[in-house]
């Protein structure tokens, strides 16, 4: 059964879509041998420090559109992490290529407490008119809250009105935090929106056009795909309202991370046929070559693509290795979203490196295009063995402070900002690259092995913090497992 629905105005939450959950402990290997025999069981936590929520995630897909507007609608405090996103087109737009990136549009509706009791419709209906005036921008963005959800406001059909008055796209896109556990639940609901809403079909096909549904990395992509008679097209940050429309005419779909691009990659396939790349993103040597070969296959391009990679093997290989002996017996830990942070295991092993363990923030057993090629960490345990301590938490960092404090890897690697602190705090050299495209293909394991080196040969400041830093979690807890807050009840921990 299909798992795009455009029809609807809602995207279902990856719970119910895909089965993804948010806690586990273990290994590797047995997570994705739950998953493939479908026994895969989510463990609840009786204590919980924080979740992520997905109306962040959402705008996240809207925020970085060229010509776009965003309105969070809902109390203005839900609107403040959202400046992140104006702050990283500013400060990245560069490895994109944009030479003056414009200034990102993000309006709140301010809902207030009296609003919540009578609700919010006429204060929407009214910033959208404001900010159609002020901005007269190429589409809009609706992104509810909690407080907007759980009122009931009609966000759906105050869209379509104005989308009539107006004669531009409005989009509703419903991703209240409470909706779902799981973050990426509002990477969904942006890219249904966008999908809905923004991509036109067509019979109008560019042979050498490549969707990339990305984060902001840099501009690698333009630079492969021009040996090899292809064009980049990104979405959906830098682009623009026209160019995401286009996205229907390209030959294929590539994603930088599934956890991300999932929904948007299989909605492209199913509803304006635009076949997708169903394997892992090219971190490491042998997904490197499969991800090529298959857009090769997919493009016509087999014999360039065999040039490309005799190529890059021949520039590459040997400063491959010699990083490889420098980093050989040193230890890790990652803490990031599902995808990347099985990339970031797959970078690690490549460079000869040990896994400690890993904190994911959540797991999908499959993802939309429901093919087992794409599960990237079971492509991780194939391609280089199991992986210990292995756990799945919606960004508990205490569980990661006390794991870290027992395992003492030699570095961190976090994805996420406001994590690597934790290392730090303990002494151990931590590392976020904000560029998700940094460890890609051949050269990414040399350029992401240099800086880890580069790390954790500079471990003075993070040793003398250690010293002096105050550790808000107590004695007691760092003599706990790890675990002892997931699948117990309140009973249970009575006895601890």
């Amino acid at each position: 059964m299909s798992k795009v629905n455009l029809k609807a105005a809602e995207v279902q939450v990856r719970e119910n879509r895909l089965g993804s959950i948010t806690g586990f402990e273990g290994t590797a290997k047995e997570l994705v041998s739950s998953a493939r025999k479908g026994v895969l069981e989510d463990k609840s936590r009786s204590f919980s420090q924080c979740l992520g929520c997905s109306t962040s995630n959402a705008a996240c897909t809207t925020v970085l559109i060229q010509d776009a507007v965003t309105i969070s609608h809902g109390p203005v405090g839900c609107a403040g992490c959202l400046q992140e996103y104006a702050f990283t087109y500013k400060v990245n737009g560069h490895l994109r290529g944009l030479k003056n990136p414009s200034q990102r549009r993000i309006f709140s509706t301010n809902m207030e407490e009296a609003d919540t009791v009578y609700g919010g419709n006429q204060k929407l209906t009214s910033a959208i008119r404001e900010v159609y005036n002020r901005v007269k921008p190429k589409a809009i963005f609706i992104i509810t809250t909690c407080a907007s959800g759980i009122i009931g406001d009609d966000v759906g059909g105050i869209a379509e009105e104005a989308e009539a008055e107006l004669g531009i796209p409005i989009v509703a896109i419903f991703c209240e935090g409470f909706r779902s556990k799981i973050w990426t639940s509002g990477f969904d609901a942006g890219y249904h929106g966008i999908a809905r809403k923004l991509i036109k079909k067509t019979d109008k096909k560019q042979p050498d056009m490549i969707n990339i549904v990305n984060f902001w990395g840099s501009d690698i992509f333009a630079q492969w795909f021009k040996k090899l008679g292809l064009r980049a097209h990104y979405l959906t940050p830098y682009a623009t309202v026209e160019e995401i429309g286009q996205s229907s005419q390209a030959k294929a779909t590539v994603q930088i991370c599934s956890t991300l691009g999932s929904y948007l990659a299989a909605a492209l396939e199913q509803e304006y046929g635009v076949p997708e790349i169903r394997i892992s993103p090219p971190y490491g040597i042998e997904q490197t070559d499969r991800w090529f070969r298959e857009l090769g296959k997919m493009t016509d391009k087999e014999k360039e693509v065999e040039e490309f990679l005799k190529e890059q093997k021949e520039k590459w290989l040997p400063e491959i290795e010699e990083i490889r002996n420098k980093l050989k017996g040193k230890t890790a830990y990652v803490t990031a979203g599902a995808s990347h942070g099985h990339s970031l295991l797959a970078l690690l092993k490549e460079l000869g490196m040990q896994p400690k363990g890993a904190a994911i923030f959540h797991h999908d057993p499959l993802y939309d295009n429901e093919a087992e090629s794409s599960d990237t960490l079971q492509n991780v345990v194939n391609d280089y063995g199991d992986i210990e301590n292995y756990n799945v938490c919606n960004k508990q960092e205490f569980e990661l402070v006390n794991i870290l404090n027992r395992t003492k890897p030699d570095i961190l690697l976090a994805r996420h900002g406001g994590m690597t602190l934790w290392g730090a705090k303990l002494g151990i050299p931590s590392l976020l690259i904000g560029d998700e495209h940094y460890g890609m293909g051949y050269e990414g394991i040399v350029k992401y092995g240099a800086r880890i080196l580069e790390t954790i040969e500079n471990d003075e400041f993070v040793k003398n913090l250690a010293k002096h830093v105050h550790n808000p979690y107590s004695k007691w807890w760092f003599k706990q497992n790890p675990y002892l807050f997931l699948g117990n009840d309140k009973e249970q921990l009575k006895d601890n």
